[in-house]
Order: C-alpha cells, then sequence, then structure tokens
C-alpha cells in the first residue's frame, strides 16, 4: 500500500490515480498509521513553501514524515513535496523545511526572454539512476512547473539536472528518498514509469 500524503493542498486525484494506472494500490490519507503501515509514502506538493509546512504541522504530519524516512521504507517527494525536505526556502521569507536533506529552496533570477515559473516540458540529464529511474534515458522529457528551484549542500545527492538559464537539480535522491521537481504525473510514459518503478523499490 503507498499512502500519499494530504496536506490540504495539491494534485492528490491524479497521484494516486497514476499509481493506480500501474497497477499499485494508493490511498490518500494523513493518518499518522495509515503513514507508518504502508509499504511506501509519497509527498506531492503544489502551493507556497511556507503555507504548506504550516498544513504539514497542523495537521501533525511532520513526525510521520520524519519516521517514514528514518523508516527505511521508500520515499517519494513530488515538485513542492522536493522542496519540503531541505532545509529551509527563501519563497515570501525564509521558512524552516523538513530538514531531511540539508539545503536552501532559491527562486529563479533569469535573464528575457526566459520567464518565472519554469513552465512546461524540458529534458532531465541523469546524474545517478535512482531505482525509480531504472529505464529512463538520459536527455527524457519531464513536466515542469516551479519558481523556485533546490540547491543542496551535497552535490552527491543530485540524481538529474535541468537546464533552465541555469542548471538546476530537479531530483535528489540520498538512500531511500527520492525526490523529483518534475511532475511524474503529469510526465506521460516517462513518468509513469517513474510512478512503476517506485511503487516497485524495495
Amino acid at each position: 500500500m503507498i499512502a500519499i500524503i494530504d496536506y490540504g493542498m495539491g494534485n492528490l486525484r491524479s497521484v494516486s490515480k497514476a499509481f493506480e494506472a500501474m497497477g499499485h494500490q494508493a490511498v490518500v490519507t494523513r493518518e499518522a498509521r495509515v503513514i507508518a503501515d504502508a509499504s511506501h509514502v509519497v509527498l506531492p506538493g503544489v502551493g507556497a513553501f511556507g503555507d504548506c509546512m504550516a498544513n504539514l504541522e497542523r495537521y501533525e504530519l511532520i513526525a510521520p514524515i520524519h519516521a517514514a524516512v528514518q523508516s527505511g521504507k521508500p520515499f517519494l517527494g513530488i515538485c513542492l513535496g522536493l522542496q519540503l525536505l531541505f532545509t529551509e526556502s527563501e519563497e515570501f521569507g525564509v521558512h524552516a523545511g523538513l530538514g531531511i536533506i540539508p539545503g536552501r529552496v532559491k527562486k529563479f533570477v533569469l535573464e528575457p526572454p526566459l520567464k518565472v515559473p519554469h513552465m512546461g516540458w524540458n529534458e532531465i540529464q541523469i546524474v545517478q539512476s535512482a531505482p525509480p529511474f531504472a529505464g529512463l534515458a538520459t536527455g527524457s522529457y519531464c513536466y515542469f512547473v516551479h519558481s523556485y528551484y533546490v540547491e543542496p549542500v551535497e552535490s552527491s545527492v543530485i540524481a538529474t539536472v535541468t537546464e533552465y538559464g541555469r542548471s538546476f537539480a530537479s531530483a535528489v535522491w540520498k538512500d531511500n528518498v527520492v525526490a523529483c521537481q518534475f511532475h511524474p504525473e503529469k510526465s506521460q510514459a516517462v513518468g509513469l514509469q517513474v510512478i512503476k518503478n517506485f511503487g516497485a523499490w524495495t
């Protein structure tokens, strides 16, 4: 059973439907017991960093997230769910994150004609092939919607990079945690492969 964490924001149904399409049983939940009992945990995210952290606290989800990561079970962060794993974000002031991966979330500062947010299809270059990226070719196109990017303290956690005015980490991998800035549930065949692989990861 894959637990998709519900903190009142995000495209939860589309994520759960993508897992179901790949043959994986998934449940959208904010129950600590369900998260603890799940074989895999997913932290999706859409919205502002500070608001999402406030909701995680309001629904008492921070401790279950840390427990899931520490248990060693496969954990996937998607879009803002990637950013929330980091130490802090500079989105609308400085906000503390979950602190699971050391680093900072920074705003794109780009020269025209590039626009913020970075929205649409872009390539991922695979730096190290995390288990959920098995079978993906470097240069595969994925779907992005974001104005901020992560800057890890340790480059060793970077799994993929993408170019948009600068090179940025578009996915990270640390032990049992994989997180991607792109939306696998919106990235057609490539994204569904990521979802299929994640659900099969043990």
